[in-house]
Parts: C-alpha cells; structure tokens; sequence
C-alpha cells in the first residue's frame, strides 16, 4: 500500500484528517450566482469612466486617450541617490575617525569628504533604533520598546509598526524612487517569519522594491539564514569557496544598482545597507584578523585611556573630558552578566584569549569596511558618488553579551550556560573562523564605548545611545572634513531625508491618519558652524527598565538594572549631568540640583504618556522570551513536517525546550546503503539530528557545541519499512537550567540505544539554521556529515514531533499502521 493513501500518522500527530466524501455536484454543470436587483441599475464602470479625463468614440481614431493614473512618478529635479551603511553593536571609540583602533579606510574616506557627528544618539538597542530610522517615529511609537522577540502585547511594545508609522522607503516609492534594502531587518514580527506566514511587514510590502539579507536579529557570518524578497534562500556558496556574508551583502549591493541602472537610469535611488558587522557572532577572514596581532595586548583600560586622548586631540571630545569608571557602581546600575573584569586580575591564558577575541573583532569590523568600499568604488567609478548621500553610522554601543568572560559559542549566554576559560582556550586558534560563534568580553564593550559608562541595552548612559555617524554628499555639502557637535537622535535621520529629497511625511497614509515625526532635520548642520546651538529640545530614553532624558543640555539617569525584574520605579534614584559641558557624564550633579531632577523627571514621564513607553518592563530575558503571543497557527502538542520543505525557523518549529520529547520518522529504505538526515535542527553550536549513515540509525544532541556529543545509535539496518525515533524524558534541571533525564533510540517498536542526555533551556542558535527533514540546512549539526546531507536510498514519508504525554509505544503503533497502510 503505498504511503499517500494511509493517514492514521498524519490524524495522530495533527488531531484532524480530510476525508473526501461523495459529491452530489454535476459534472459541467454551470455555477449559479444570486443576483442582486440593484446590481443593474448601475454600470460597474460607472466609476471608473467618471474619473477618465480622454475622449471616447466610437473609433479609436477619434478617441483621446488618458494615461494620467498609470503616469510613472518622477522624484523631484535633481534628487540624491542615498546609500545608508547601518553597523551593529558599535560604540564612539571603536573607530579610527573616532580616534579609535580600528582601521576603517572606506570611512576614513567619506569623513574626510564630509562631516562626522559627535554627538548622534540611539535607542541603545538594534530594533527599536532600526525602526526609528525607518520611520521618524520614536521607538515606541513604532511599538518597536525592545527587540521583536521580547514583545509583550501593549501598544509601544507590541513588536508591529503600525499602519500610523509610514516608512520612509514608501514615501520615496511614492516620490519616484527605487528602494532597496540589504542585510539585516529585525522588524518583522518574530512569529512572521515563517514561510507561510504573513509578509504584511516584510520589507516588499514596507515600502522596498527588493531586499536580499536576513530578518533576524543575528546571523552566522559563514552559513547566514537568508532572505531574497519574499522567500528564503540558500547561500551561493560555501566557506571553502570563499564565501562570507559581509561579500555577499556588497556583491548584491552592486548587482541592484547595476541592474537600476541598466533598466531606469533617471530614477534616484535609496538603499539600506545593514551588514551583520559588528554583532556576534565576530567572523571573519584570517588575513583581516592577522593585521591586529598585538594590538590589543595592554587591556581594554590601556584601550580607553589611549582613545580618549586622540578623541581630544581630533576634537571629538572636549579637553577636560574624564573616562568613567570601568565597572557599574552597584548592581542597581547593571546585570551582575554585564560586570568588567579588570585586566590586571586575569591569568596569562585570559589576556591571550581576550586580546585574540577583540582582534577578531577589528578584523570583521575592518573586512565589512572594506566590502563597503567596494560599493562606494562603484558608484565613484561609474559617476554616481557625486549626487549621493552616503551615511555611515552604528545602531547602538557595543555589546556586552559575551559576558565577563567572552564566548567562543554566544548561544551559551542566551541559555545561561557559562563559559569556561579551559574550554574557550580550545578555540584560541579558530577564533572568528566557522568552528566558533564567538563574543569578545564586556571590557571591550566598554572600551569601545568610551569615554562613557556601559554599552549597548543601558539607556540612561551614552555608551549604550552614543554612536558613529558619518555624512559625506560631495555635491550638496560644502564642508570636509569637519566635524559637528549638536545633539541629535536617530528620529532625526527621517526628516533629513525629506527635506533633502523634496518630499514630505504624509499626514494621511493608504487612509491611516499619521503620528507626526518624532525627529527633526539636520541640514542645518551640513554648513552651520561645528559648535552652532541644536535644533533638538527634549529626548526620552527607555530600554529594559533603564531611563533617561536629555533636555537643553542636562541629561537624567535612572539608577536601574536591566532585567532586574524588581519593577519597584518609584524607589529608583536619578543622577543628573550637564552634558553639554561633561559629554561623560561623569560628575553627577543631582545633589546639588534638585530641582533640575524634579523638573526633568516630570518631562520624562511626559514624553513617556506621550510616546506609549508604558508600561516599563524590567522583567529578565526568560520571561520576556517566553512571553505568549499570537501566532498563525493554534498551540498544539503534535506537529508533523514534509521533505521538500525549506527550512522552518526555530520561531515558528515545535518547541521541544524545557519538556519531554518524541520524534519519529515513517521512513522505507530501498537501498541497503541508503543515508543521510531523516530530521536536523540547529547547528554545531546547538541543536539536534537524527540520521542515517554506516547502514545504522543515529541520533546525536549537540549540546552548546560542548563536546563530546550526546550520541545514540542502533544495529545494521536492512531495506524495508520502518518507523524510527527517538525519545527524550525529561527528569530534572541541571545546575544551569539545562534539563537532565534519559534518551531511547528505536527501531520500529524496538529499543536499539538508551541512556542519560541533557537539552538546552532556550533555543538551539538566533542565527537560524531552521528545523529541516531530509536534509540539514546551512551548518551541520553534528560533525558526523556535511550538509546538506540528503536523505538518499529510500523514501521519508513524514516525520513527527510529540511534546504531549502520551507515550512513544502509542504513538508507534499509530506510525506503523500509517506507514503499511489499512
């Protein structure tokens, strides 16, 4: 019998079957459609005709025609092409125009052709920045209050822009541009991407003609998840062949503009270039980190130390500036995960290891650079860099994820797993190469944050707000080389746009009335005097229960941690700092003006009613991540997946986390050395597959890339029919929240392997490397074979996921009599 026409399995794992039944309908027999009686008493194109302005007549010869609605719309008299380099987790002493250590000869290029701003703000989180330089709106207004995967359902943080948030690619669409978008997004909703999911807020349908990148927050640099327009795709190539997304990204780059320009040459142009540089993981080619061999080998205190000097020699920063401490003062300013080690208190093997992790670092950093300048090369050489604005900038400071310790696997952090020095020191060599999913350590987050406190997620201090931005328009912007110190956010960049294109924000979008522009524009600045006063009066900052405001120059800060999960706001305290004579904020002013305090904090709480910040949420990142929200689909114990498929994000995947499993696959082996990967999710740094290989079944559980792995296997496998599986018990947590409890491997009803096994708390990678059946997608699971591993020498009919109680014999038997048939 074969294997469509039996569907016990399929009713098993779904809970729901189609049975076709008997039809009374005729064969050919018309459709019947009641009529309504007024539908004749007007013409359909009654309307239509209405708003034709031509001539009709009976002859064509006579007629006029009229082609004013299908008019393709001009952008106004000699618009600016605009290209936006959008970095990651990158703070103001990174740099080299900055005075930092990091050698960016593209930059150094357009700074030296343009203006480099001092003092541009953020959110101090990518999301929520991202949206603001998509809109103009504040963050929470774009219900962006943190990152997509933590959204919590009220209306600043519900993870959706809004339809009252038009996005500045639809305005230029509107205006007579061509929009392109490469690289990262990380503002589709989390539980949208998905291939059958809705595409409402995918970047084809918010205003982008084409996109090639990725959605997520993050992304293997050597094996990305990624997106062409509105399907997922593989990479073109492979490590070995030379492949590294940073060269992807400026090859596609390239190849939308070629081809613009080859098509529509008169239109105008505007792309978002968002590579993966610098957010974890850090990879990058060999030959770009050997250029940093020992430059890192004083410490990241050295580090300050020296880059506040030539901030103050280059006039970054004004004399006088102090560095702030290197550590938070108490725990009510930070994550205890986010504390610095000082470098004088690490053994010889962690200065080693932390100093080859921050080359690692300055070589992606650098090696995007360069990737970047090849674009710019194009546009030079074929005449266009002229008429473009081209902004450089960073989206928040650095990120101190990797803890005080680093990591060669980030996922560790994001299951709450440590690092240990022993097992870091292993991967001393591949550093940056596909074999890690490294992190550098909080110090070099905050060194390359300074002079200022903290990095990335801490709002209320300019290490997290306070980043790179360069604008160079060698037609449009006089001044070179210069540098500029107003105050200004990343809400700003919209407006900037608008005013330099022509173009306005409508006050009504596709019949949605607009929430106003949060920012304001810069132009001013592009011939003003570099000390000249700002256009900017107020800015709110919220992120993860950490606050602050900027207004007229002073700047408040909540004493509050991240994640603390206490929710106790009205205890917090505030510290206050003229900011515009201590760009540090290092001399807390607050004792001494009390009444500024209280005079700001009612300007905080009325930007908040304002912007929709409330409700503050300072719950920890398992909460947040495990906050419910709806979805497309109804919860459910029971899943079952196809070969043929594209890989399916851990978003929307079975979520075996944190409870017992099944896993079971119909699969007929026709050819007695059939092999490869029955199901696979994750990669080497986390994940599981079962597989076929050496005639034998396995199932490995690849915990956090810890080796050794978990591995299970049976006896010989002859051709035939059978239903192979696995199932996990889940007994206990362990010391770091991993689940302990026992493995079965079988064969049809047959235990063939058992023993202990731990799984991860939280998910296999944020990279994607998606739940795949048949064949395992990007980078390999297990060490055992190499993708894509195709299923060869048989047939998989289904395979199925059961995170219910009932048991593995049960749910066996109804496998078998779907996989022999009734």
């Amino acid at each position: 019998m074969k294997f469509g026409r039996s569907f016990g399995f399929l009713v098993l794992l779904t809970g729901s079957v189609f049975i076709p039944g008997p039809s009374n309908a005729v064969e050919n027999e018309p459709t019947k459609v009641a009529s309504d009686a007024s539908a004749d008493s007007q013409s359909p194109s009654e309307g239509k005709a209405a708003d034709f302005k031509g001539i009709i007549k009976t002859d064509i010869r006579d007629s006029k025609p009229d082609w004013t609605p299908f008019t393709p719309k001009k952008a106004p008299e000699g618009a600016p092409n605009i290209l936006f380099v959008l970095y990651d987790d990158t703070g103001l002493a990174a740099w080299s125009p900055y005075g930092g250590g990091i050698n960016m000869p593209t930059l150094d290029k357009l700074a030296a052709n343009g203006l480099t701003y001092t003092n541009w703000h953020t959110t101090a989180l990518c999301s929520p920045t991202r949206s603001t330089l998509l809109t103009g709106r504040n963050h929470h207004l774009n219900g962006m209050a943190g990152i997509t995967e933590v959204a919590t359902g009220f209306p600043g943080s519900n993870g959706h822009i809004p339809k009252e948030c038009a996005t500045i690619g639809q305005v230029l669409q509107d205006g007579g541009y061509s929009t392109f978008w490469v690289g990262k997004n990380h503002n589709v909703p989390e539980q949208d991407v998905a291939s059958g999911a809705s595409r409402e807020r995918w970047p084809l349908n918010m205003g982008f003609d084409r996109f090639y990148g990725f959605l997520g927050g993050e992304t293997n640099q050597w094996y990305p998840d990624l997106t062409e327009d509105n399907r997922f795709v593989e990479p073109p190539a492979t490590p070995e062949e030379g492949y590294h997304l940073s060269k992807d990204l400026a090859d596609q780059a390239i190849k939308m503009v070629k081809d613009h320009r080859s098509s529509n040459p008169s239109r105008p142009w505007y792309m978002w270039y968002c590579p993966g540089a610098n957010h974890a993981p850090h990879h990058a080619p060999e030959e770009y980190i050997a250029k940093y061999k020992g430059k890192f080998d004083d410490g990241y205190e050295a580090y300050r130390e020296h880059v506040l000097a030539r901030m103050i020699e280059k006039g970054i920063m004004p004399e006088g500036t102090e560095l702030t401490p290197m550590n938070p003062m108490s725990e009510d300013v930070a994550d205890p995960a986010d504390m610095v080690r000082p470098w004088d208190s690490l053994s010889a093997d962690e200065k080693k290891l932390f100093s080859k992790m921050m080359e690692v670092f300055a070589g992606f950093s650098e090696y995007t650079d360069a990737q970047v300048g090849r674009v710019v090369d194009y546009l030079e050489e074929t005449g266009q860099l002229d008429n473009t604005i081209v902004i450089y900038a960073a989206d928040n400071g650095t990120s101190g994820e990797g803890s005080p310790n680093g990591s060669v696997n980030e996922n560790k952090f994001f299951n709450g797993f440590p690092d240990t020095i022993e097992e870091n020191m292993k991967y001393m060599d591949v550093l940056g190469s596909p074999d890690t999913y490294n992190h550098f350590p909080t110090g070099w987050a905050m060194a390359t944050s300074a002079p200022f406190r903290m990095f990335k997620r801490y709002s209320q201090y300019a290490g997290g707000t306070v980043d790179p931005l360069v604008i160079s328009w060698p037609k449009g912007i006089q001044a070179k080389g210069e540098l500029r110190h107003q105050y200004h956010h990343s809400v700003d960049i919209v407006p900037t746009l608008l005013e330099i294109t022509g173009l306005e924000m409508p006050k009504v979008y596709e019949g949605v009335k607009q929430y106003p522009l949060s920012g304001k524009s810069m132009t001013y600045t592009f011939e003003a005097e570099p000390d000249a006063a700002t256009n900017r009066h107020v800015q709110y900052y919220t992120m993860f229960g950490t606050r602050g405001l900027w207004k007229d120059g002073w700047m408040i800060s909540s004493l509050h941690s991240p994640f603390s999960n206490s929710g106790d706001y009205e205890k917090d305290e505030w510290e206050l700092y003229h900011v515009a004579e201590d760009r540090a904020q290092s001399k807390n002013l607050a004792e001494k003006h009390p009444e500024k305090v209280k005079e700001l904090v009612a300007a905080y709480f009325e930007e908040a009613e304002k912007n929709l910040v409330l409700p503050i949420d300072d719950r920890s990142p398992a909460e947040l991540l495990t906050t419910p929200r709806p979805t497309n689909e109804p919860p459910s114990d029971r899943h079952v997946y196809y070969p043929g498929t594209s890989a399916i994000p851990e978003g929307v995947a079975a979520n075996i986390r944190g409870r017992s499993y099944k896993i079971m696959a119909n699969v007929e082996i026709t050819d007695a050395d059939a092999s490869g990967v029955l199901f696979a999710h994750g990669s080497r740094f986390g994940g599981h597959s079962l597989f076929l290989k050496d005639k034998k079944l396995h199932y490995v559980y690849n915990f956090l890339g810890i080796k050794p792995e978990q591995h299970f296997e049976s006896e010989e496998l002859k051709p035939g029919k059978y239903t192979l599986g696995v199932e996990f018990i889940r007994e206990k947590s362990g010391e770091h929240g991993e689940h302990l409890g026992k493995t079965k491997l079988y064969v049809n009803d047959k235990v063939v392997d058992s023993g202990d096994m731990k799984t991860q708390p939280a998910k296999f990678t944020l990279s994607g490397d998606g739940m795949c059946v048949g064949w395992d997608s990007a980078d390999a699971v297990t060490e055992q074979y190499e993708t894509p591993a195709r299923f060869e020498g048989g047939t998989i009919q289904a395979v199925g996921i059961d995170t219910g109680e009932e048991s593995y014999e049960n749910l066996e038997l109804e496998a078998q009599r779907a996989l022999i048939g009734h």
